[in-house]
């Protein structure tokens, strides 16, 4: 509880900070509504021409991709502090957190807190709506549920990825920017069901990153193209995903060596 209310702390500075400039973050979160809004256009302009993709229609597709977004919106607002670790790291403000009484991943969690993707959040919602209202899902408890467990599941990928990202940092010192197809990427391949890439692809985004464990699956539940109740669960098992990112975190900790920064 005491951890919680810390962490808590943390964001009210954080947002208090940028408070401060309300004009740059009123700006800020426009511009982020507008990129994700181009991807939109994108997604628009090629229904024009072909009325679905491997059998996905339109409002479909909006459905699907909304959910990847606000999964990337959430987890990059809470976890954008590992987003920019090696920063820290070059500057040696991480020495300073490990000597400090508490937990490290808490600090790092709380050193940045980017309430800016309310922006892309809204992009999400306005999507989604519209997905909802045009795709004549039929929505029950369990559909909810799957909703809900989508949006948990796909944050802690992302929040996992990230956290590898920065893990790497202790060995490189610098970002890894291939790391970027996992996360940008993976937030523009999720523009539509993960099924239309090919077996190949879609058995690596199950079994080694869980993409599909937390889009492609649980969608199908949605659309009842699936009744089984074990894709409902799929995007809970995708959060077994962080355990990894965490044991990798916890190494690069025990390995670091000050920068001499």
């Amino acid at each position: 509880m005491k951890t919680i209310r810390l962490y808590l702390h943390y964001v009210s500075i954080n947002i208090r900070c940028m408070m401060q400039y309300k004009t740059s973050f009123l700006l800020s979160a426009i511009g982020q509504f507008l990129v994700s809004f181009n991807v939109f256009l994108g997604i628009f302009f090629m229904f024009q021409r072909f009325s679905n993709v491997e059998g996905f229609t339109y409002s479909e597709v909006l459905l699907c991709f909304s959910v990847v977004l606000l999964e990337f919106a959430l987890a990059e607002m809470v976890a954008r502090g590992f987003d920019t670790f090696s920063g820290m790291v070059r500057s040696g403000e991480f020495d300073l957190i490990l000597v400090r009484p508490q937990n490290e991943i808490l600090q790092v969690l709380g050193s940045k807190f980017e309430l800016t993707r309310i922006g892309r959040m809204l992009q999400a919602v306005v999507m989604f709506t519209y997905g909802i209202v045009k795709s004549n899902v039929v929505w029950s408890i369990s559909k909810i549920c799957t909703l809900l467990f989508m949006l948990i599941g796909g944050t802690v990928v992302f929040t996992a990825l990230f956290f590898i990202y920065a893990a790497l940092c202790f060995f490189t010192l610098e970002g890894l920017e291939f790391m970027n197809v996992f996360t940008d990427g993976a937030r523009e391949f999720g523009k539509y069901p993960l099924g239309i890439y090919g077996k190949k692809m879609l058995l690596f985004m199950t079994f080694v990153i869980p993409y599909a464990l937390i889009q492609y699956y649980p969608l199908l539940y949605i659309l009842d193209r699936r009744t089984s109740i074990f894709y409902m669960l799929l995007p809970l098992a995708a959060c077994c995903f962080f355990v990894p990112a965490l044991l990798l975190w916890k190494f690069g900790v025990q390995s670091y060596q000050s920068s001499g920064s």
